[in-house]
């Protein structure tokens, strides 16, 4: 439960690092102690994360206290550390993280001169997760200050570096040359200005638990800017962007272990919030009572935060069987919601895409793509794309376990991750396309849900496939693989791929390569095995930008396929605050463009590498 919500003024922040949440350096008795708990209870799942998708233990080193601790208390490892005491949860975060909290003593050099204190406001460059309502995820050359030719001529302008954070998962708000960037481990929100040589530093709130979600910016009625986003412990905050006043925060739990992970959307004084589960991790712990959670949309008044209503994708889990362990097990359940809602404004719908079951039965809203009414919360159409599938995270490592899925489950986690899109097609027709990670690119009539094409571009997988977003040019739509398992005889492969939205043919390919020239092979240990494309896809003008799990920036020629840049950002960097900087992978919706310049978040520990960097790259004289 969320204790308060603080904003730290910057004259506080000037005065002194952040006391919130800060945690002593612990004696070496104490880390040998959580070094034993880590050994015995977390490296099960933590010392393979090529099965598990467990983080390693360099990515949690790298998080700090605040989100260990959270995960560990309130978080998605709450079940695995139920068990443990508190006393042991205290040394294992001390092992983990082993030095005191985020420390800001960089801010108060980096403090903005008095004359670039106020913040912007106005028409945002980037203000939503698709850009538009549509999530199409195309930016013009003016809205971004670039140009195609821009795009293959660019530098390096300058690198920030945040302290104590493994993640940089969360996609900014650019509004003039205002920035508003979450670093969700450290839960800090910072409004920086980026319109000179160098970055500096407008505000920081600071809250009090981890952030979670991409930022929305909206402005409301009567002209007040505001800021839309959620934290971990499933609170949707309205915020107001100049003052940092807390307008609302609602508590959006559907059921005790929901999640938000998609950023909440507003339109028509309704904020839709898509909502997910940690149950994926928790179930596969042998005495866990699983697994009783699924997904849903939360519609608030955008106004007051009240909750209007709420979709379910399935009834209420009741109690089925009792496992071969003795606990009680529940079902169905699972058909999380990962996804950023599009907004259909002509049949006033909204569309989103779901997971898999977690327990049995399974239901016909799993592995979906959802189109559901903006008034009452009620489905319009459904269309499924893998039935029973029904998956936990935790029995890739153990198959057997008590809770794991039955032999007629065809076990994937084939889940729509990407955000569903509305696209319109030359003709004028339009299509909602929805990408898969079983690496398949689906095409369905808005106006029933029946399917018009689809197409396979990876072999998928629970770590493979479309992940977090596609993007659309009015012609092709943009698909990114992150298949893990490598080339297949057919040449799917991790790479991008150029889809006709007529047909859905593949009209061009890149097939990304491992890279480890170089210092590379040191920098980042898996270069031979982890070099998907996992990132959401960027369209500017006629380019075409997308990262890699590697830390390779790459853009193309939208037209041709042709590489036209590449960037190396999985190194070590100097930074414009001081602060020690290494990249990592580029993950999640972290590449946008405005005013004259691309900005790139690089590092994510979920993928094993992590990294804590903010690039800004302009173009070249």
């Amino acid at each position: 439960m969320l204790k308060s919500i603080v904003k730290i003024s910057f004259i506080m922040i000037l005065a002194a690092p952040l006391a919130l949440g800060q945690q002593p350096v612990r004696s070496a008795d104490a880390n040998k102690a959580g070094q034993s708990v880590y050994d015995t209870v977390c490296a099960t799942c933590h010392a393979k994360p090529a099965e598990t998708k467990a983080p390693p233990i360099e990515t949690l080193k790298k998080m700090g206290p605040r989100s260990i601790s959270y995960a560990l208390t309130n978080g998605k490892m709450k079940a695995q550390a139920s068990p443990l005491s508190a006393k042991d949860i205290d040394n294992v975060v001390s092992y983990l993280s082993a030095t005191a909290d985020v420390d800001n003593s960089w801010i108060a050099s980096h403090a903005c001169a008095a004359d670039h204190m106020k913040v912007d406001s106005g028409t945002p460059t980037i203000g939503q997760w698709g850009f538009d309502s549509h999530n199409n995820r195309h930016l013009t050359a003016k809205q971004a200050g670039l140009t195609t030719a821009n795009m293959g001529k660019l530098q390096l302008a300058w690198v920030m570096a945040f302290p104590q954070t493994a993640n940089m998962r969360a996609q900014p708000v650019v509004v003039g040359n205002t920035m508003y960037l979450s670093i969700v481990d450290s839960g800090q929100l910072f409004a920086l200005d980026v319109g000179g040589a160098a970055p500096c530093v407008k505000w920081v709130y600071q809250h009090d638990v981890p952030l979670r979600t991409a930022l929305g910016y909206h402005t409301l009625p009567n002209g007040r800017h505001v800021l839309l986003f959620a934290d971990a412990a499933m609170h949707v905050m309205m915020m107001d962007a100049v003052t940092t006043e807390v307008l609302w925060s609602a508590n959006v739990k559907v059921t005790s272990v929901s999640n938000v992970t998609a950023m909440p959307v507003l339109f028509e004084n309704k904020v839709f919030v898509p909502i997910s589960s940690g149950e994926l991790n928790m179930g596969a712990v042998p005495d866990y009572e699983c697994c009783s959670s699924h997904g849903a949309v939360v519609a608030l008044n955008a106004t007051t935060g009240e909750r209007l209503w709420v979709y379910h994708t399935m009834e209420d889990a009741k109690k089925t069987t009792v496992s071969k362990v003795g606990t009680q097990q529940y079902g169905p359940s699972g058909a999380p919601i990962w996804t950023a809602a599009a907004i259909d404004e002509k049949r006033h719908l909204i569309y989103v895409g779901t997971g898999e079951n977690t327990s049995a039965p399974a239901t016909d809203t799993s592995d979906a793509i959802l189109a559901i009414h903006m008034e009452d919360g009620k489905l319009a159409w459904k269309y499924q794309t893998t039935p029973n599938d029904i998956f936990l995270t935790g029995c890739m490592n153990q198959p057997d376990g008590p809770n794991c899925p039955p032999p007629s489950s065809v076990n994937k986690d084939w889940d729509f991750g990407a955000g569903i899109m509305l696209a319109k097609k030359p003709d004028g027709t339009e299509l909602v396309l929805g990408g898969q990670k079983n690496g398949v690119v689906w095409a369905l009539n808005p106006d029933n849900g029946k399917l018009v094409w689809n197409t396979k571009v990876g072999g998928g997988g629970a770590m493979g496939g479309i992940h977090w977003g596609m993007a659309y040019d009015g012609q092709r739509v943009f698909a990114a693989n992150n298949m893990s398992t490598g080339p297949t005889s057919d040449e799917v492969s991790p790479g991008l791929y150029a889809l006709d939205i007529n047909t859905g043919n593949i009209a061009w390919k890149y097939l990304h390569k491992p890279d480890c020239t170089g210092t590379r092979q040191q920098e980042i240990k898996s270069c031979n095995s982890n070099y998907g494309m996992s990132a959401a896809t960027l369209l500017v003008d006629g380019a075409v930008v997308q990262g890699a799990t590697d830390g390779f920036l790459k853009v193309f020629d939208s037209k041709s396929g042709e590489p036209i840049f590449t960037f190396d950002t999985a190194r070590s960097f100097p930074t414009i605050n001081g602060v020690k900087g290494h990249g990592g992978a580029i993950d999640n919706a972290t590449v946008v463009a405005a005013n004259g310049m691309l900005f790139v978040q690089s590092g994510y520990g979920l993928m094993g590498v992590p990294g804590n960097l903010l690039l800004a790259f302009k173009p070249a004289p």
